[in-house]
This record gives structure tokens, C-alpha cells and sequence, in this order.
């Protein structure tokens, strides 16, 4: 896993903030899958926020794109926010 990576979670009503801290690999972007998918039935919105990311590895950018195409079956509202959500995110704002 990569380095100091973790998740922290914030609800507010029917929403969910993620931020995500340390750095990002494959490993990291398993385990905010995971997290998408133990939430997707519970929140209408889930927040992803890049602010507190260090380094971001292509191959965890990659490794969470090819899984969350595969995660569209759910319809939750997806929105990245922070200084690296366009290193991240497959579009800035987008429901899957």
C-alpha cells in the first residue's frame, strides 16, 4: 500500500465526504473502491476530496478508472474536489 495512505469519511445528510490522504496507488485506489461500494446504497452524493494527496501514481489513477467503469451499475452522484481531482478523476463531475 502506498504510503501513509487513508481514508476519512465526513457524512452530511445524504452526502458523504471522502478525504483521501497519503499517497496514491493501486492498492489506495482498491481501497476507495471499496469504500464506494460499502456507501453507494446509503448516499445519494459522495464527495472525493484530493486536497491532503502527496504523490499520485499513474498506474492507481489507471487501476481506479478500470474498476470504476465497472462500479456504473450503482447510481450514486460522484463529485472530486481539491487541488489533484483532475489527476484523478475520469471527469470533474459525474454520476455513476
Amino acid at each position: 500500500m502506498a504510503s501513509g495512505f487513508k481514508i476519512t469519511s465526513n457524512r452530511s445528510g445524504e452526502s458523504l465526504q471522502l478525504i483521501l490522504t497519503g499517497d496514491f496507488d493501486g492498492s489506495s485506489a482498491w481501497e476507495l473502491l471499496h469504500s464506494l461500494k460499502r456507501n453507494a446504497k446509503s448516499f445519494h452524493e459522495i464527495i472525493i476530496d484530493t486536497n491532503c494527496l502527496n504523490e499520485i501514481y499513474p498506474f492507481g489513477v489507471h487501476t481506479f478508472h478500470k474498476i470504476l467503469s465497472d462500479f456504473r451499475r450503482d447510481r450514486i452522484r460522484l463529485l472530486f474536489k481539491g487541488e489533484k481531482a483532475d489527476q484523478i478523476s475520469p471527469e470533474k463531475d459525474m454520476s455513476v
